[in-house]
C-alpha cells in the first residue's frame, strides 16, 4: 500500500470534554466498536466491573478521573482510528492543550443535564483557535436533562460553534426510545445497557411513514416530526467543506454508557473526519505526504510500566514513514538517534512496530533525550509552532519525608517534571525546592505517584508566592544589581534557567517598574 493511501486511511483525534461528561465511557465505547477490547469497563468501579481500559493508572482508577492523556488505537471500516483520551479537570489541562496540538480533529462531549461547562469553553476555544474540525456529542440521553434546542443554543452561544445536528432524540430520560439519524434518514430504537440490534435500525425515507407512530407512539412521533422540521428551517444543512475549516459542528445525540448512538457518531465520522493535517513550523509548512519523515514530541510519560521504569516520549507523526531502527535527527539536541523497539498503543499495552505514517502516534522509549515540543526529522532543522507551556499559578516547597530514599526522591521529581505536568524551582537563597503547578489537584498526583511508582514519600508545605516569571537581561551589570536586590526571589528551574517568583501581581509590577532593563517572560520557551 503506498503512503498516499496509507495516510488516506488515518483518523487521529482526540475526545474532550467537562469532567463526568463521560468521555472516557465514550472512548471504551469506541474501542469496543472497533475490536480492540472485548468488553468495555466502567470509570468509577466496583471490584466486579471492569476499569476503563484508557484509565491505566492507578490514581485514575481509584478517583474515577482520567489525569494524563491515554493514546490507543484501532481499525474501523478499514480506516486506522487513533483516539487520544484526555483529562478533562482543568487541574490536567496542561497535557490536554498539548494533545490537542497532535490532533487532526476532535470530539466534544457534553452532559444532556449540565450542558456547556467550564472546562468544555476553555477546550474547544482552544480547538477554535487552530481551526479544528469538531463534532459534538450530547451524552446521558437516558437521563433527564435539557431540551435538544436549548443545548443546541448553548453550543452555539457559549461555545460559538455553528450546530448542524445529525441526529435527533426522540424524548429523554425514561421517554427516550431513540434517535433519528438525520444523516442516514434512519429510524434507531433504544434498548438499554447496550442491548442494540439490527432491527432496531430501521430506514425511513419519510417522517410520514406510519411505522414511525407504530414504533415510538403517536405523541412522540408527532414531537420528531415537528422537531425535525424545526432542525431544517432553522439550522443549515451539512457542508463537508465547512467542517473541515472548523466553521460547523455536526451534533449527534446518545448514551455511551448504554453503548446507545456511538456507532451513528462513529460511522459518520469516519466518512467525514479528515485525514492528516499539515503542520506549520517556524521554518515552512509540513505536508503529510512529503517524502521525508518528520514528527514531534508532545507528550511524555514516566512509568507507563511501573514494573521496568520506563519512560516514553509521545511522537506524533507528520510527514514521511517512520521505520524502525533508522537513525533520525533530533534537531535540539543536533544529533543521531536511532529507535530499535518504537511502539503503538492500546492505552497502557504495547506492540513493537517496525513502520508508522503520518497521523500515527508512536512511544520512543527515552533515557532522558526529549522535551515536550522536540522535532524528529531526516536532517532538516525544523521547529514545529504552537505546542504551548504554561507558567504556574500555584506553589509549594516539597521536603523529603524519608531521609533514605533521598535518591528515588530526586530521581522521581526529575522524571515526573519532564513530563511538563509541573516545574521544579530552586531557590537560589536557600536551595530550597519548590513545585509549581497550574492546578492543586497535580501536587497530589505528584505525592501519590512518588511513593507508588518511585518508593520515596515526600510532604508539602505552603509558600506565598502567586506567578513565575523567567528572566532575561542584555546588560550584565543591571541583572547583577536585580540579583542582589531580589534573591530572596529569584530560583533556577530544571534547566538553570533564572526565574523570578512574585508574591503577588503587584509586586511584580512593581519589581518590573524598578528594573526596566529585565525582561519578564511567562513561559521558559522565550529565546
Amino acid at each position: 500500500m503506498s503512503i498516499t493511501e496509507e495516510i488516506q486511511k488515518r483518523r487521529t483525534f482526540g475526545i474532550i470534554s467537562h469532567p463526568d461528561a463521560g468521555k472516557t465511557t465514550l472512548t471504551e465505547k469506541l474501542l469496543l466498536f472497533g475490536g480492540a477490547i472485548q468488553s468495555a469497563g466502567a470509570v468509577k468501579s466496583n471490584k466486579i466491573k471492569k476499569h476503563a481500559t484508557s484509565d491505566f493508572m492507578d490514581i485514575e482508577r481509584q478517583r474515577g478521573i482520567s489525569v494524563a492523556t491515554s493514546v490507543m488505537a484501532f481499525y474501523y471500516k478499514d480506516k486506522k482510528i487513533n483516539i487520544l483520551d484526555t483529562p478533562g479537570h482543568k487541574d490536567f489541562a496542561e497535557d490536554t492543550y498539548r494533545t490537542l496540538t497532535a490532533v487532526d480533529s476532535a470530539i466534544v462531549v457534553i452532559d444532556v443535564a449540565k450542558g456547556v461547562e467550564e472546562q468544555t469553553e476553555n477546550l474547544v476555544g482552544v480547538c477554535k483557535r487552530r481551526s479544528t474540525p469538531m463534532i459534538v456529542f450530547v451524552n446521558k440521553m437516558d437521563r433527564e436533562g435539557k431540551d435538544g434546542f436549548d443545548l443546541l443554543d448553548e453550543i452555539e452561544g457559549k461555545l460559538k460553534m455553528k450546530a448542524c445536528p445529525l441526529s435527533w432524540p426522540i424524548g429523554m430520560g425514561q421517554r427516550f426510545k431513540g434517535v433519528y439519524n438525520i444523516y442516514e434518514k434512519k429510524l434507531v430504537l433504544y434498548n438499554a445497557h447496550g442491548t442494540q440490534s439490527e432491527e432496531d435500525n430501521i430506514v425511513i425515507e419519510s417522517l410520514d411513514d406510519p411505522i414511525l407512530d407504530e414504533k415510538v407512539g403517536s405523541q412522540l412521533a408527532k414531537e420528531l416530526r415537528e422537531e425535525v422540521e424545526m432542525i431544517s428551517e432553522v439550522y443549515p444543512p451539512f457542508d463537508q467543506d465547512a467542517y473541515a475549516r472548523g466553521e460547523l459542528n455536526p451534533v449527534f445525540f446518545g448514551s455511551a454508557i448504554n453503548n446507545f448512538g456511538v456507532k451513528e457518531m462513529l460511522d459518520c465520522f469516519v466518512e467525514i473526519a479528515p485525514m492528516p493535517l499539515p503542520r506549520i513550523t517556524e521554518e515552512r509548512m509540513i505536508d503529510p505526504l512529503e517524502d521525508k519523515f518528520s514528527g514531534f514530541i508532545f507528550k511524555i510519560h514516566a512509568n507507563m510500566d511501573p514494573k521496568h521504569r520506563d519512560r516514553i516520549a509521545f511522537l506524533r507523526i507528520c510527514s514521511g514513514t517512520f521505520e524502525r531502527n533508522t537513525n533520525y535527527f533530533h534537531v535540539r539536541n543536533d544529533k543521531k538517534m536511532k529507535f530499535s523497539n518504537p511502539t503503538a498503543f492500546m492505552a497502557e499495552k504495547k506492540s513493537i512496530i517496525d513502520e508508522a505514517f503520518p497521523g500515527d502516534i508512536v512511544g520512543l522509549y527515552d533515557s532522558g533525550n526529549f522535551k515536550i515540543g522536540d522535532a524528529i526529522t531526516e536532517g532538516e532543522v525544523l521547529n514545529f509552532k504552537g505546542i504551548p507551556s504554561f507558567s504556574p499559578e500555584q506553589f509549594r516547597y516539597i521536603n523529603n519525608a524519608d531521609p533514605m530514599k533521598s535518591k528515588q526522591l530526586n530521581k522521581g521529581i526529575n522524571q515526573l517534571m519532564d513530563e511538563g505536568v509541573a516545574q521544579l524551582f530552586v531557590m537560589e537563597s536557600s536551595g530550597r525546592k519548590i513545585i509549581g503547578t497550574v492546578g492543586a489537584l497535580q501536587f497530589d498526583v505528584i505525592q501519590y505517584r512518588l511513593e507508588h511508582e518511585y518508593g520515596a514519600k515526600c510532604s508539602y508545605e505552603p509558600v506565598n508566592f502567586h506567578k513565575a516569571c523567567w528572566v532575561s537581561h542584555e546588560d550584565d551589570g543591571k541583572f547583577k544589581e536585580f540579583y542582589s536586590r531580589r534573591k530572596n526571589n529569584i530560583a533556577k528551574d530544571k534547566d538553570g534557567k533564572y526565574v523570578f517568583l512574585a508574591e503577588s501581581s503587584w509586586s511584580l509590577n512593581t519589581v518590573k517598574e524598578g528594573h526596566p532593563d529585565i525582561v519578564f517572560h511567562e513561559s521558559s520557551e522565550y529565546e
